[in-house]
């Protein structure tokens, strides 16, 4: 008999069920997994970690330090005894000395302006150098003389005023007309400058008139150009206050130590200074009027301690016969009375601690590489300033620049070299660390 057909014979057959031992299996394998797992994240934390720490300490130890801290020590002025001196000063007139190295400046007594005659020119030079300067030797831009440079010439003849021979488009250079305005006082190279220069001559001396105010010279005022005008008006002092600049340029100084100058249409013309070239005697210029008197601006090179000093005197005011000579006489004996005034002072001593450099709590000691001492007189106050190295590091070794002392007086600066005398402290490991 066929077997009747049944419905549920359709469905496929349940698969067997798993031996009893199977889950346990893998619970044990998803257990072993994740304790795997966490181990290896500790593991790439602690790595990371590790690596943090060393870059840190990679990082701490070879950063550099701070800067080391530079303490001047030490004072900033040496003062010298102040004590009575006494000069030859001339019974008549105004007369003043200056020593440009040491700063000093001293007058006869209590000073008015006087007329100043061609130590008016002075400040006329100081002017024309400043608007067009010159190199030692230097000839300078040409200038063109013109019918206005040759009327100037014909009354300075007229009047009987110091003047220098020119002609219609004659050539002159910037030297040459302030060779022949210096050396021989010409009265018409004074004008021919200043209109050269400002265009003309009541725009030149307010020219003269301000840098004269510049240069602190507060009892002065210039009237004209060549000191003709009795309106130009300065005193003894005040013209060294103008002198001083003037002999540091050497384009000047070099012009007023000659004697004579030789021109185109002028020929050779001489000095009026009286004992240029005598005993020592570089310049500067002199000047006469009746209402002036006899004036003299004298500068000198004296030997004094082993050094060369320059030694100015101005002596205005000067009366009766020979007024010129007698000035620069009198200048003379001042400047010869000056020099064994002059003195000489220890300021600094090589070893000399100058400052403390610090680094981390703790310092060395920075000294002067070398003894300085200075000219210096009676009642002077010497500066010294302390300057710290820019780029001084904290690898910085014994021997190192930790900065310069500047010794100050007058013209004269000295830079002194301020070593250290031990390495620059380096700051300890765990507080570079921590």
């Amino acid at each position: 008999m066929v077997a009747p057909f049944r419905l549920d014979s359709l469905h496929a057959p349940s698969p067997p069920a798993p031996p009893p031992h199977e889950h346990g299996r893998h619970a044990v394998h998803s257990h072993r997994r994740r304790r795997s797992g966490r181990r290896l994240a500790l593991l790439v934390a602690l790595l990371v970690l590790l690596a943090a720490a060393a870059v840190f300490v990679g990082v701490r130890l070879t950063a550099p330090d701070a800067p080391p801290v530079v303490t001047p020590v030490g004072h900033r002025t040496v003062s010298v005894p102040a004590q009575s001196v006494s000069l030859p000063w001339p019974t008549t007139g105004q007369a003043a000395i200056a020593i440009p190295s040491i700063g000093v400046d001293v007058a006869s007594g209590t000073e008015q302006p006087a007329p100043v005659a061609s130590l008016t020119k002075l400040m006329t030079s100081y002017v024309i150098l400043h608007d067009h300067p010159l190199a030692l030797n230097e000839a300078g831009p040409d200038i063109t003389v013109t019918q206005a440079d040759v009327d100037d010439y014909d009354n300075d003849t007229v009047d009987d005023d110091s003047n220098a021979q020119v002609a219609v488009g004659e050539q002159l250079t910037e030297q040459q007309v302030l060779s022949g305005l210096l050396v021989h006082s010409a009265d018409n190279y004074a004008d021919l400058l200043a209109r050269w220069d400002a265009g003309s001559i009541p725009a030149f001396v307010a020219k003269m008139n301000a840098d004269a105010a510049q240069l602190g010279m507060h009892q002065s005022h210039f009237a004209d150009a060549s000191g003709v005008d009795p309106g130009s008006m300065s005193t003894a002092d005040d013209l060294l206050k103008v002198a001083t600049p003037d002999m540091a340029n050497p384009a000047f100084a070099s012009m007023v130590q000659m004697t004579s100058v030789t021109l185109p249409v002028a020929g050779t013309i001489s000095t009026y200074t009286p004992l240029l070239g005598l005993q020592g005697v570089i310049g500067v210029k002199s000047g006469f009027t009746t209402a002036a008197g006899g004036c003299d601006v004298l500068a000198v090179v004296r030997t004094v301690h082993g050094r060369p000093v320059l030694l100015l005197a101005a002596v205005t005011g000067q009366q009766g016969p020979e007024v010129l000579a007698q000035a620069g006489l009198h200048a003379l004996a001042l400047v010869d009375a000056v020099g064994p005034l002059v003195g000489t002072t220890s300021v600094l001593r090589g070893g000399q601690v100058m400052a403390h450099v610090s680094e981390s709590g703790r310092s060395v000691d920075a000294v002067a590489a070398t003894s300085v001492s200075v000219l210096t007189w009676p009642g002077v106050t010497v500066t010294q300033v302390f300057h710290p190295a820019r780029h001084l590091t904290d690898r910085a070794s014994r021997g190192a620049r930790a900065g310069t002392m500047v010794v100050s007086l007058g013209t004269q600066h000295v830079v002194v070299p301020v070593r250290l005398q031990q390495d620059v402290p380096h700051e300890p490991l765990l507080r570079r660390l921590f």
